[in-house]
């Protein structure tokens, strides 16, 4: 049932969005699901675009720009956290999971929006912030306000140990201990992340329910999934135990989350989650950070029925441009089974600009970058301004920081403020974002780096985007074609075949500031080197092409269609 008084008129409209949305193909005519061949694009909300100049970007200013990434070649868009928040941790503290917060809009401007984007064939993917609430969400409020509270078992509540001291020595992800003593009920509560963000108890099945129903809210005014924040970290060890602790090389100490994070339990829920998901055709998208692939081949599920597209964050944890690394990390995900999920960069992470770039060849590298992660076999998720070359601009005092995470453990850690700054628009103040004061400033780059600028150049990174974008819609190698790892001994050299019912594309890479000669001797394959027919190459990239290989020029993306 829907809340919130929302007036008939928007009462008439949900049905028609959910209808609307489900039009467009869930499966191809062979049988794969749409999710499979899409493009993935994250949005920050308060960093998009602000349509009311008031420094923070909103839902209208999303909608405003849907044409933009339809042309980018964008299938769906996962909007990061938009519900209604104390904002202690920007969204990721929800307060109530079935409305919108005013700084972003209304539930009307929602609707406004999921028709807009339906009209240009984008669907939208909302975050779930399925392990945790605001301590303002009326759930916890009523759970703290007695011990006797019919609310009080929606968390993990615990007595002190003798002396006062926390219930054990877990300790928050964002720094100190993760437990905070409650003075009017005299009891801890705890919480992985930070105090303002209390953990469900996902052993009450109340809590379960009204999570479900929360995701049946959004499905019924035509979201198409959710992106699962968290979801190692649903359940706790029932006896409390202490963490054990690690010795790094540099004689640190460091926490084993042994007991409070990857429980069984885990995905016993999201099973359950993804048969609510199915009865809407819905896919869910999970922040799964692994230690290996087995770890991440458990949430695809037994028999592929838990979460369709786990994040392969092992992927984002080779932070050097390196051939061998990369290759060894695909042909770890391919040796799973499973439909990859590629992601190397987002809003908790130093965008990839600047993680691989060399200061000197920052936007070749990023092409570079694109031309590995967007054709590979498996499903891509970018980050907004990625396609851009937008870079980080770090706080440089501790004054200047608004993330709690850089708070709480500068200088260490800086935050993560730095990747989340405004869209690069144009060169107008602010980058074309607001004419208001932006909640984070705009790093200098945007005079070269923005959407107004790179469309009018040809050797752009955005139109180098949009060129390989199209080209992965329209190749069905690169849609659905199996992979096959090429020279599998060259440290810097990337190249592999995708194949799809007798067709085969090469895609070639070099991760290196010199030329390289790569032998690609494809008879193996069934395939030859004498017919390449080139669909995308960054300018000059190969030459001296022959029956066996070809030279390379530095950070190449070489693409062709391969002969018989």
């Amino acid at each position: 049932m829907l809340k919130h008084g929302i007036a008939a008129a928007l009462l008439a409209l949900a049905p028609a969005l959910a209808s609307a949305q489900t039009a467009m193909k869930n499966v191809d005519a062979e049988g794969h699901p749409w999710w499979r061949h899409a493009v993935f694009y994250e949005v920050y909300p308060r960093s998009f675009a602000d349509s009311n100049n008031d420094g923070i970007g909103d839902l209208n200013g999303i909608a405003s720009k849907t044409g933009y990434l339809k042309a980018l070649g964008v299938d769906a868009i996962w909007i990061t956290p938009c519900f209604p928040s104390p904002q202690k941790d920007f969204g990721y503290d929800v307060a109530d999971y079935q409305n919108i917060d005013p700084m972003y809009g209304t539930l009307a401007d929602f609707d406004r929006l999921s028709a807009q984007a339906k009209q240009d064939h984008i669907r939208i993917i909302l975050d779930f912030v399925i392990n945790h609430t605001s301590d303002q969400n009326k759930w916890f409020l009523e759970s703290r306000s007695s011990k006797t509270s019919p609310y009080r078992n929606w968390y993990v509540w615990h007595d002190a140990k003798p002396g006062g001291q926390p219930p054990n020595n877990w300790e928050s992800d964002f720094g100190g201990p993760a437990w905070t003593f409650d003075q009017k009920t005299g009891q801890y509560y705890y919480h992985y992340f930070e105090a303002a963000q209390p953990d469900l108890n996902w052993r009450n099945p109340a809590v379960e329910k009204a999570m479900f129903d929360a995701t049946r809210f959004w499905y019924r005014r035509g979201v198409s999934g959710f992106r699962l924040d968290a979801v190692d970290t649903l359940f706790e060890d029932p006896q409390l135990r202490d963490n054990p602790f690690k010795t790094n090389s540099d004689g640190t100490k460091e926490m084993i989350n042994k007991y409070n994070d990857k429980l069984p339990q885990n995905h016993e829920v999201l099973r359950r989650l993804r048969k609510v998901a199915d009865e809407s055709n819905a896919v869910l998208i999970g922040e799964t950070w692994t230690e290996n692939i087995n770890q991440l081949h458990e949430y695809y599920g037994p028999h592929d029925d838990e979460i369709q597209m786990p994040m392969d964050f092992l992927f984002t944890t080779i932070n050097v441009l390196s051939a061998s690394k990369f290759r060894t990390q695909i042909n770890q995900a391919e040796s799973s089974g499973e439909w990859p999920v590629w992601v190397i960069t987002n809003h908790d992470m130093t965008r990839s600009y600047n993680r691989y770039g060399d200061g000197k060849h920052n936007d070749e590298i990023a092409k570079l970058m694109a031309g590995m992660y967007l054709t590979l076999r498996g499903t891509p998720i970018m980050y907004y301004g990625e396609e851009l070359g937008m870079e980080n601009n770090d706080p440089k005092r501790k004054e200047d920081v608004l993330d709690p995470l850089g708070k709480n453990n500068w200088p260490q850690n800086k935050g993560r403020d730095g990747e989340r700054t405004p869209m690069q628009w144009n060169t107008s103040a602010n980058a074309g974002f607001t004419t208001g004061k932006p909640w984070l400033p705009v790093p200098a780059s945007y005079k070269t780096h923005n959407v107004e600028t790179e469309l009018k150049d040809p050797n752009s990174i955005l139109n180098f985007y949009k060129r390989l974008l199209a080209l992965r819609h329209t190749n069905e190698a690169l849609i659905e074609g199996d992979f096959t790892s090429l020279n599998n001994s060259d440290p810097n050299v990337l190249a592999y075949l995708r194949s799809y019912k007798g067709k085969s594309v090469l895609v070639a890479l070099n991760m290196s500031a010199s030329p390289q000669k790569v032998d690609l001797d494809l008879s193996k394959q069934g395939e030859s080197m004498r017919h390449l027919n080139t669909l995308l190459a960054t300018p000059s990239a190969a030459r001296n092409v022959s029956a066996k290989g070809m030279t390379l020029a530095p950070f190449a993306v070489y693409i062709a269609e391969t002969g018989k």
